[in-house]
C-alpha cells in the first residue's frame, strides 16, 4: 500500500497547489483591479488639469479686459471658471475627491489637479493614495532664460549686464561700503561664445557652466569679490534682490527680479522695436505705434498692451479719476510731456512711450516702470516694488503677461496647453 499512499499524497499536493495558484490568481486580479482604478484616477487628474488650464486660455481675453468693461472677468472669477471646468471633468472620469490648486499670481500659468478616492481591494488593503497632474498654459512654457540677453547693457567696473541688474548692484555696493566692503565685479554678461571658450578649458560641469546652459548669459549673473566681502554678501545680497546661487562659488550671484527677461522693456538696439506690432493693435494705430516705439527705444509688445488695459485703444475714454485719452493721461503729466492734447491719439502714443522710457531708465524693471506709470513713481520708488495695491498689482500683471503672448497661441502650431507633471 505504500505505492498508494505516495499517489495520495501527490494527490494531496496537486490540489493545494491548485488552490495557492487560485488564491494567487483572485489576489493578482484584485491587485489589478486596483492599479487598474489608480490609472482610471491618473487619468481623470490629467484631463482635469488639462481642461482647467484650456479654460484659462479662453477667458483669458476677458481677464485682460478693462475693469470697466461688461466684457471684463475679475481674478476670482476667472480661477472659479477655471475651477468649475477642471472639477466637472474630474467627475465625469470618475474621480470624486479633488483638489485643484494654481499658481501664484492674478493671472496663474499652471493648474494642478489632485484626485485623493481611495482604492482598497477585498480585505482593506489600500493599493493607491493620492494621485495628481499640473498642466501648464504654453504661452508661459518656455524655460526661464532661454536664450542669450540680447541688450542693452549697462556697465560696472568695465563689465557689462542687464540696466536692472546695474541698478541694483549700485544699491548693494553703496550698502557694502557703509559695511566696510569695496566689492569688485569680476564677471558679468558672458555670451555663449563666451562660455564655450571657458568650458573648452576647464570642462568641469560644476565650475563651469556649458555654452547655452550658464545664467551669465542672461545679464543677471554676477560674479563678485573680494574674498573678505564674502560673508557679508551671503547675509545681505537678498535684501537688494540677489540670490547666493551656488554653496561651492560664494563669489556668484544672481538678480532674481524679471528673470529670463530679453530686455526689460527696452527694444535692443539695431533690431527694429517696433519690427513685431501685435496684431490686436487696431490699423489706425499701427504706425503710430511703430513710430513711438522706435524713436523711444521701448519695445512695441510692451507699447501696445499697456493700450489695450489703459483704454482699449479708445482715443476718447476719459477715467472716472480724470485719465485722457488712449493712454490715460493725467492732465498734469500730459503737459510735463509736452503733450497738449490727451485725445489725439498718435500724439498720446508717443507720449506714453517717451514716459516709459524714462520710467524703464529710472527703474529698469518692466514691472516697476508699469506700477510707477499706473501708481505714481514716489510710490514705487519708496519700496522698490509694485506697491501693495490691488488695482495697480492686477495692471501690471494683465499688462505683463499680454505683452508676453499669454493667450494668443492660434495659429502657432503649438498647443495652447501642456501636461509638465
Amino acid at each position: 500500500m505504500r505505492a498508494a499512499d505516495e499517489d495520495g499524497q501527490a494527490l494531496i499536493l496537486v490540489v493545494g497547489a491548485l488552490a495557492a495558484l487560485l488564491a494567487g490568481a483572485g489576489g493578482l486580479g484584485m491587485l489589478a483591479r486596483g492599479l487598474g482604478a489608480h490609472a482610471d484616477h491618473q487619468r481623470a487628474a490629467d484631463l482635469a488639469a488639462l481642461a482647467g488650464a484650456r479654460a484659462l486660455v479662453d477667458a483669458f481675453p476677458r481677464a485682460l479686459e478693462p475693469p470697466t468693461s461688461s466684457r471684463h472677468l475679475g481674478a476670482a472669477a476667472y480661477l472659479q471658471l477655471a475651477r468649475s471646468v477642471a472639477q466637472r471633468t474630474a467627475a465625469r472620469n470618475g474621480a470624486r475627491r479633488v483638489a485643484i490648486r494654481f499658481a501664484s499670481g492674478p493671472l496663474p500659468d499652471r493648474v494642478t489637479v489632485t484626485v485623493s478616492d481611495a482604492i482598497r481591494v477585498p480585505g482593506g488593503g489600500l493599493v493607491s493614495g493620492p494621485v495628481s497632474a499640473e498642466a501648464q498654459l504654453a504661452a508661459f512654457a518656455v524655460p526661464i532664460g532661454d536664450g542669450e540677453y540680447p541688450g542693452p547693457y549697462a556697465y560696472r567696473q568695465g563689465k557689462p549686464m542687464r540696466p536692472d541688474t546695474a541698478l541694483a548692484f549700485d544699491r548693494m555696493a553703496a550698502a557694502a561700503r557703509r559695511g566696510g566692503h569695496s566689492l569688485i565685479v569680476t564677471s558679468g554678461y558672458r555670451s555663449n561664445a563666451e562660455q564655450a571658450r571657458l568650458f573648452a578649458a576647464h570642462p568641469d560641469p560644476k565650475w563651469v557652466a556649458p555654452p547655452g546652459q550658464s545664467l551669465h548669459r542672461l545679464g543677471t549673473e554676477l560674479d563678485l569679490g573680494p574674498p573678505s566681502a564674502y560673508g557679508w554678501l551671503a547675509a545681505n545680497s537678498k535684501r537688494f534682490g540677489f540670490l547666493k546661487r551656488y554653496s561651492w562659488e560664494p563669489w556668484h550671484f544672481g538678480l532674481v527680479a524679471n528673470p529670463g527677461s530679453a530686455s526689460v522693456g527696452f527694444a535692443p538696439p539695431g533690431i527694429g522695436s517696433a519690427s513685431a506690432v501685435p496684431s490686436f493693435v487696431p490699423a489706425a494705430y499701427r504706425e503710430p505705434l511703430r513710430r513711438a516705439a522706435s524713436r523711444w527705444s521701448v519695445g512695441a509688445a510692451l507699447l501696445a498692451a499697456q493700450l489695450q488695459q489703459e483704454s482699449d485703444f479708445n482715443p476718447r475714454s476719459v477715467s472716472s479719476a480724470g485719465a485722457q485719452g488712449i493712454a490715460q493721461f493725467m492732465p498734469g503729466t500730459a503737459r510735463s510731456y509736452g503733450l497738449s492734447d490727451p485725445f489725439d491719439a498718435p500724439a498720446a502714443i508717443n507720449a506714453q512711450a517717451h514716459l516709459m522710457h524714462d520710467l524703464l531708465r529710472r527703474f529698469a524693471s518692466v514691472p516697476l516702470a508699469l506700477a510707477a506709470y499706473n501708481a505714481g513713481p514716489g510710490r514705487v520708488a519708496a519700496c522698490w516694488c509694485v506697491p501693495p495695491i490691488a488695482e495697480t498689482q492686477a495692471y501690471v500683471a494683465r499688462i505683463v503677461a499680454l505683452a508676453r503672448g499669454a493667450g494668443v497661441t492660434a495659429g502657432s502650431g503649438e498647443p495652447p496647453v501642456r501636461l509638465i507633471r
